[in-house]
Formats: C-alpha cells, sequence, structure tokens
C-alpha cells in the first residue's frame, strides 16, 4: 500500500538532515561543524525513530518507489514491520551518538592512539561528513524492497565504514585494519549478490515482491543454494565465527562513536540480511537451516567471549564480546527457524521476538561501551587497560555509565541483558522436548554453552570496569584523568537510561517487537505471553519472571539497608585507612591485579583453545640464586585460527591477484576498450539468455 503522508514526512526529513549534516561538515570551520554535523544527524536519527514508530503501530508495508528509466535499476523502498524494529535500532544508536561526537574531538586528546582522537579521523572534515552518510545508508539499507536497491545500498554502507576505519591512510595499523575489513565486505557481497540474483532469476524488476511469489517455485536446490549464500555474505557482515577476523581489527580503529555505530548497529543490519531472505523471502525451509544457523551461534558466542577474556586493549575487549552477542542471537534465530520448520508457530515466534529484543539490547549497552571505552581514551589518551586504574574518582559520572552496561553485558537482573537473555534460554529449554532425538540434543548442547557464556561473560566485564577504574592509577595519564565534556556524557546517559528501562518495562517492549514479525510464513501473529502486565512468561506451563518486581524489591533492599544501619545506630563517621596488603604498610600500583593476571587461570584452564606463547626472563643477583633482581614475563596468545585458514588462503589468493597487472598497462584508451568489450559480452549474455 502507498506509504502514509506522516511516513513519507519522517523520512524525508530523516534524509534531509543525514545529507545536510554530512554537507555542514565539508562547508564549516572545525567547531562549528562539529555541532551542526552533530545536531543535524540527531534529527536524522530521531526522525528515522519517528517512522519506525508509525510502521510500528500501523502494522503492513508502506511502498514508495522512485521513478527510473529502467525498472531494474528503479530505487523502491518499504516500510513494513520488520524494516521498522530495524529503522528504530538505529536511532536507538544514532542519536547518542551523534550528541557524543559534539564533544568527542582530537584537540582534546592526550597522545591518543584511537583513529577519532589521532590526526586523521574525526579532526578530518571528510570523516565527519561520512558520519551521517553511514547512518543514512544503513536506513536506507532496512527500507530497501528490490534488489536494486539493497545493494546498492549496502555497498554505500560498507565504503563509509572502510573510509571511517582507515581515515587519511596514514596510520599502518588502520590500514591493516581496513584491508581485512574490506577484504571480508566485498568477498560477504560477492555472496549477497549472488543469492539474491538467484532468487530473483523468474522475476522481472527484482522486487522483494516478486522474490516472495516465486520462491515456491524454486527448486529445493536453489533454494538451499540462496540461504547459504545469504549465510556466507550476512553472516560475514554481522562477525559471526569463522568470518569475524576483520571485526577486532575494525572496531578498535574506528573512531569510538563509530565503533559504537558499526556494533551496535551495522553487525545487526548482517542479521536483518539474514532474517529478510531466508525468513521472508525463501518462507523458512528445512531444519537443518535453523540447526547451521544454531551451531554457528554456539560456536561464536563461546569463542568471542574466551576471546575477550584474555584482551588488554579495552576497545578489541569490547570487539570481542560482539562477536559473543551476535553469536547468542545467532543462537535465537537458528531455535526460531527450527521451530518453524517444524510447525511450532508459538515457539518460533518466541524465540524469533527474543533474537530482535536481544539485537536491541545489544545496541543499547555494547553502543554504551564503546561511548564509555571511547571516554577514557579521551581522558587517558591510551586503549591500554595495564595503563589506566583508579579512573572511577576522576570520571565518576562516565564509570557509572560503564559499570551499568557491563552489568547489563553480563546479564545481571534487572537490566535489558537479562530479560533478552532469559527468552532465549526458554526457548532454549522448549526446544529440549522437541520429538527428535538429534535437535532436541543440539538445543540442549546450546542451553549449556549458553550458560557457560553467560558465566565467562560476567568475569570479562568484572575485569573491564575494574582493571580500568578501580584501585590506584597506573600511570601518570590516569592520574591526571578529568571527566569528558557534558555531551559525550550525555550521549552515555542516554544509552544507560535505554539500558536501565528495556530492563524493567519488558512487558512493553517485547509485545512491540514480536509485531515485526507478524504474517511471516509459519510464525504465530500473537505477542509475547504476560500477565498482569508485568510477569514475563515463556508459554504455559513454563517458567516465569518479572524483571520490573525484581527491580521494584532491589530498590527497597537497597534503601533498607542504609535504614537498618541507621536504626542499628552505626557511625556515620568517615574513616580512612589503607587497603589490607599481606602486611604491607605502603601500596603501590604494581600490587594491584593486571589485566592479564586476572584472566590468567582461565588462559590455563582453556590453554588448549588460546595455545599461550610464554616468555619467562629471571635475573638473579650475581652473588646467590635466591636473591632475584628481575622478573620479565610476556604471554601472547597465538592466532592460531588465522593461521590456519586464513594465512593458506591468502597465499592462494596473491598470485592470482598478481596476475591482475598484467592488463594494467596505464593506457586509457585500453582500459575504454576494455568497458566496451565486457559491454558487448553482457549485452550478447542477455540476447542469448
Amino acid at each position: 500500500m502507498p506509504p502514509s503522508f506522516e511516513v513519507i514526512g519522517f523520512l524525508g526529513i530523516m534524509a534531509v538532515s543525514y545529507i545536510a549534516a554530512a554537507a555542514a561538515a565539508l562547508l564549516f570551520e572545525d567547531d562549528r561543524a562539529r555541532r551542526v554535523t552533530g545536531l543535524l544527524s540527531a534529527a536524522g536519527a530521531l526522525s528515522g525513530m519517528g517512522a519506525a514508530a508509525l510502521g510500528l503501530a500501523a502494522g503492513g508495508s508502506s511502498v514508495l518507489e522512485l521513478p527510473s528509466a529502467l525498472p531494474e535499476a528503479a530505487l523502491e523502498f518499504s516500510l513494513d514491520a520488520l524494516s521498522a524494529a530495524y529503522l528504530l535500532l538505529i536511532g536507538l544508536v544514532g542519536v547518542p551518538a551523534a550528541i557524543y561526537s559534539l564533544g568527542y574531538g582530537p584537540e582534546r586528546a592526550v597522545g591518543a592512539v584511537d583513529g577519532a582522537l589521532g590526526r586523521h579521523s574525526t579532526g578530518w572534515r571528510p570523516a565527519r561528513a561520512i558520519v551521517p552518510l553511514f547512518l543514512l545508508a544503513m536506513s536506507l539499507v532496512v527500507l530497501a524492497n528490490s534488489v536494486f536497491t539493497f545493494l546498492l545500498f549496502w555497498e554505500v554502507m560498507s565504503l563509509a565504514s572502510y573510509f571511517l576505519v582507515i581515515g587519511r591512510g596514514d596510520s599502518p595499523e588502520n590500514l591493516s585494519a581496513g584491508r581485512w575489513y574490506a577484504g571480508m565486505a566485498h568477498a560477504g557481497f560477492a555472496a549477497i549478490a549472488a543469492a539474491l540474483w538467484l532468487a530473483a532469476a523468474g522475476t522481472e524488476a527484482g522486487r522483494f515482491e516478486e522474490i516472495r511469489q516465486a520462491a515456491g517455485m524454486l527448486a529445493p536446490a536453489a533454494r538451499h543454494a540462496v540461504f547459504l549464500l545469504a549465510l556466507l555474505g550476512f553472516g560475514s557482515k554481522a562477525g559471526v565465527l569463522p568470518l569475524h577476523a576483520w571485526l577486532p581489527r575494525a572496531h578498535p580503529a574506528a573512531p569510538s562513536h563509530v565503533s559504537a555505530l558499526m556494533s551496535g548497529v551495522m553487525l545487526k543490519i548482517g542479521m536483518y540480511g539474514l532474517l529478510r531472505v531466508g525468513l521472508d523471502l525463501l518462507g523458512g525451509g528445512p531444519p537443518w537451516w535453523g540447526g547451521l544457523v544454531l551451531a554457528l551461534g554456539v560456536v561464536s558466542a563461546l569463542g568471542g567471549i574466551l576471546s575477550a577474556l584474555v584482551e588488554n586493549d579495552l576497545k578489541r575487549l569490547l570487539a570481542y564480546s560482539s562477536v559473543e552477542n551476535i553469536g547468542i542471537i545467532f543462537i535465537a534465530v537458528g531455535i526460531g527457524l527450527v521451530f518453524q520448520s517444524y510447525g511450532m508457530a508459538g515457539l518460533a515466534s518466541m524465540a524469533l521476538a527474543a533474537a530482535l529484543y536481544h539485537a536491541i539490547n545489544h545496541a543499547a549497552f555494547k553502543g554504551l561501551l564503546f561511548l564509555g571505552s571511547g571516554a577514557v581514551l579521551q581522558a587517558t589518551g591510551t586503549r591500554n587497560m595495564e595503563e589506566m586504574g583508579g579512573l572511577i574518582k576522576r570520571m565518576p559520572q562516565t564509570a557509572l555509565c560503564f559499570l551499568v552496561g557491563s552489568t547489563a553485558i553480563a546479564a545481571l537482573p534487572p537490566l535489558n541483558g537479562f530479560a533478552s537473555e532469559w527468552m532465549i534460554f526458554q526457548s532454549l529449554l522448549a526446544g529440549a522436548a522437541i520429538p527428535y532425538p538429534l535437535m532436541a540434543a543440539m538445543m540442549a548442547i546450546a542451553a549449556g554453552t549458553l550458560a557457560l557464556t553467560g558465566g565467562l561473560a560476567a568475569v570479562c566485564f568484572v575485569k573491564a570496569f575494574g582493571i580500568p577504574f578501580l584501585a590506584m592509577p597506573r600511570t601518570a595519564a590516569a592520574e591526571e584523568a578529568r571527566e569528558v565534556p557534558r555531551t559525550m556524557r550525555l550521549g552515555m546517559g542516554l544509552l544507560a537510561s535505554a539500558c536501565v528501562l528495556l530492563g524493567v518495562l519488558p512487558f512493553a517492549a517485547a509485545p512491540i517487537l514480536s509485531r515485526a514479525f507478524f504474517g511471516m510464513p509459519g510464525l504465530s501473529d500473537t505477542p509475547a505471553a504476560f500477565r498482569l502486565g508485568l510477569v514475563m512468561e515463556a508459554g504455559a506451563g513454563a517458567s516465569a519472571i518479572s524483571p520490573t518486581a525484581l527491580a521494584l524489591c532491589l530498590l527497597a533492599a537497597g534503601g533498607a539497608i542504609p535504614l537498618a544501619f541507621r536504626l542499628a545506630g552505626s557511625s556515620r563517621a568517615l574513616r580512612r585507612a589503607e587497603t589490607w596488603g599481606c602486611g604491607r604498610a605502603v601500596q603501590s600500583p604494581r600490587m594491584e591485579y593486571t589485566s592479564t593476571a586476572f584472566a590468567e587461570p582461565l588462559r590455563r584452564v582453556f590453554a588448549d583453545l588460546y595455545r599461550p606463547a610464554k616468555t619467562l626472563d629471571i635475573e638473579f643477583h650475581p652473588e646467590s640464586k635466591y636473591f632475584v633482581r628481575s622478573i620479565q614475563y610476556q604471554s601472547r596468545i597465538r592466532a592460531w585460527f588465522e593461521d590456519a585458514v586464513y594465512r593458506p588462503l591468502f597465499g592462494l589468493a596473491r598470485p592470482l591477484a598478481g596476475t591482475g597487472r598484467l592488463i594494467q598497462s596505464g593506457s586509457l584508451h585500453l582500459y575504454i576498450a576494455y568497458i566496451v568489450a565486457a559491454l558487448l559480452a553482457l549485452l550478447l549474455l542477455a540476447r542469448w539468455m
């Protein structure tokens, strides 16, 4: 149906705001450009959220086609419930990131290594212009309603994020990250294009509606090929293991608010593509589709959190944690596809709603954590947690926001990570009763792995918060750190508030998100069940929980404990004392736990997976070996997976790539001849077909 005037208005304001923000970044001076670009970007994200709210409330699908001389190259957009949910997700992170960027600038850095704080990123005008275009491209990807439109803006999204990663191109670290990202992104794009073209082979203009109608006539082998190609292409963008190698390189290299957008939003666009193709366009498939997605999710969740545990670089730790959470979302999507294939519509809808809920929750707390890491980086000039410490006294508001994000990502009640992971657990427990032994066993294994992942995530974020913020400063930079500008704190505060509200009000969020899957093949149109508007239920006879009531109990306990101490007559006088240090009278930062030492027990437990390389040098006193002058210990985690998989592929590809130089003559006339020859070949091929 045609879009309403209100929807067109919101989407028009969104597009104009983003384009105007990009223009302002190029036209105005630095401080003014930062302010105007940030405010216009926030306005664009808010407008997108307004259109998303209308789309979720109205249901159905609103289609808008822009005129074109070639039907196959026409730009066609559609706002249905699924695209509206993801447009809401984009705005959820886009607004705080835009506000945060108002105070995030290179002139405030202290020897920073972050792309945003170095001399080649946020302070560089083209990079400022690319950020709103990145937001616009992601928004148009989820609104695309044809193969051409989808692929066009998918590539714009990838190119925009690539340029944000490499900056001016004068940083070897950023260039290396950019090469990894570009390679994985373009390989994924080729797989996505092949999947969509194969699915659209029997259509006239490649519109999604045509593909839905023709999907039932595809041969089973073609349907399987489309799904596997889509899983490969969208999985590489989502960062699912083993296609995640670009992610821990690109996210730390990008500006911190861009890292928040890449991790909180762009990875979910990969998940959106998989849902759009596998569930919406193809209408689902056999159980092994869901089983494969479930298996990839299990491997990614466990592998991601194990990699995060041993990281000392704060942003790389958060990047690996994104692999873990993408794995959790894949688990939920896999469960939903399995239930759908067996005709269990209610359970399938609950699992997919849980996947979407966790995607939005992850966008909130991971966006918050990346913004917090950027604040720490701006204050200290380093991403290395071994060089931090004691920041809670110098940056109390940043520390509070980071603590909220750490608690949420560890899935502790009553914050949002707990609510969505509880729903995923209930889906897994329901799946263990499936009357198909192999699939039931997979569900049980996935439930156990998810429980282990949750415990390891709690350990990981005790480290991520404790090492930088607690104890004493380890360096002069940490000692001199100061709180970041107000706009940066406001951006973090908005996401921290979202983490709280999404956690204590799941009865308001989950039913709305359930609408995203209404009308899709094999799914129920019944939203998530609730009793009295407060208690979440997984189904009749299943367990139930009320995060809202739990939050109220925690608040009551938090108020009752001080009251009890006061009634008992305890002294309120402030007392100061040295921290106990095994009898030593004076403490020093050298006595604190380091990031490496904190993770050492788990490094030993999982040594077969980590395969650490250790170096130990001990210098003894020349008079007696019983007196030690110094001990130097280094432990490095080998990238054995990359050495085993990617390095051989690079070795094979390098000679093939070298053959391309044979046609690089440098002659413009010859290049034009190549273009003409390629065009003639395509015309002949089209005529023959």
